[in-house]
């Protein structure tokens, strides 16, 4: 690939597949994931492996149909922000939401180094409610 703004796009399109190792393979090994506190697996993670434990397997695990779609994409030297919309349907509960992301990615060497999440966490915390 050519550029991040490249990376970034391959990305999103693995994850729509679920080709999460492909997503994986463009992390450093010591990146930094941020979901936003508030949020539903708010908190910090350390690593490719923590991202697919603590995020990944919980999208894929609770949730039918979770999306992450991108609607434009912002480049600036070593950061790309996309911004999107998330939806999906929370198993327990049936409910399901919408909700508009911000997702800042910044490299290094070709690899991403980290990734901070803005959303509205109240309207994506709203379908675990019984």
């Amino acid at each position: 690939m050519s550029n991040n703004l490249d990376i970034i796009r391959s990305l999103y399109k693995a994850f729509a597949i679920g080709d999460i190792p492909a997503v994986l393979a463009v992390f450093s090994p010591d990146m930094h994931w941020t979901e936003a506190e508030g949020g539903p697996y708010g908190g910090v993670f350390i690593g490719p492996d923590a991202v697919l434990e603590n995020v990944f397997m919980k999208l894929g695990g609770e949730w039918n149909g979770f999306a992450a779609v991108p609607r434009e994409f912002v480049a600036d030297g070593s950061t790309v922000v996309a911004l999107g919309e998330y939806s999906g349907s929370y198993k327990a509960t049936g409910k399901s939401f919408k909700a508009p992301f911000a997702h800042v990615w910044k490299f290094e060497d070709g690899k991403v180094v980290s990734f901070q999440q803005y959303t509205d966490t109240v309207v994506h915390q709203r379908p675990l409610q019984a």
